[in-house]
């Protein structure tokens, strides 16, 4: 595992040994990029599920100014703030070792905003998905914003939550990303 390009390009990431957690693929994580921009002028990125943190890292040394890590388990927890500090991105993060779904609820209290979410919550747990809504309403993503959800195949995942709708969903193997960004016909029902 390792950065893929911008500033930090070519920097090995470690990654948690076992099944505790499963990193993005570097080709997987290439091509979401690619889909996304691939650079950025600025932003806050949240990482909910984040492991070792290749997502969110990946998407500071692409341009965004900030990044926020959720992960629970405490051995990823370890390796992504040695991730963190290994690419010199203490300064522009915040990192949690807390559930997503309490963390989520400290984020709305905060009136945090990100510009892009990433959501790759374990495979089979399907209600974690449901933090979208959550997410959507409570206005954590941003008007401009895009939310990315990694989910394995049996996962259907809706056309929409609330007004973000799917623009892309692309199929690696087992794994499907969805992309949600607000419809711009209803833009201007968010708060």
């Amino acid at each position: 595992m390792r950065v893929i390009a911008g500033e930090r390009k070519g920097m090995p990431l470690k990654a948690v040994s076992g099944m505790t957690t499963r990193p993005t693929t570097d080709k997987v994580k290439e091509s979401l990029f690619n889909i996304l921009g691939p650079f950025f002028e600025g932003g806050v990125a949240l990482d909910l599920f984040a492991g070792s943190g290749g997502l969110g890292i990946e998407a500071l040394s692409r341009g965004m100014e900030k990044a926020i890590f959720i992960e629970k388990d405490g051995r990823a927890f370890h390796n992504l703030k040695e991730n963190i500090s290994k690419c010199r991105y203490e300064e522009c993060t915040e990192v949690y070792r807390n559930d997503a779904t309490r963390a989520l609820k400290l984020l709305i209290k905060r009136e945090v905003q990100a510009d892009l979410i990433f959501l790759d919550p374990p495979y089979k747990k399907h209600q974690y998905y449901e933090m979208v809504e959550d997410i959507v309403s409570n206005g954590v993503i941003s008007k401009e914003g895009t939310i990315v959800c990694e989910h394995d195949t049996e996962t259907d995942l809706p056309d929409a939550f609330i007004n973000f709708h799917k623009f892309r969903e692309e199929k690696y193997g087992g794994t499907i990303i969805s992309f949600y960004r607000l419809d711009e016909e209803e833009g201007d029902c968010v708060e």
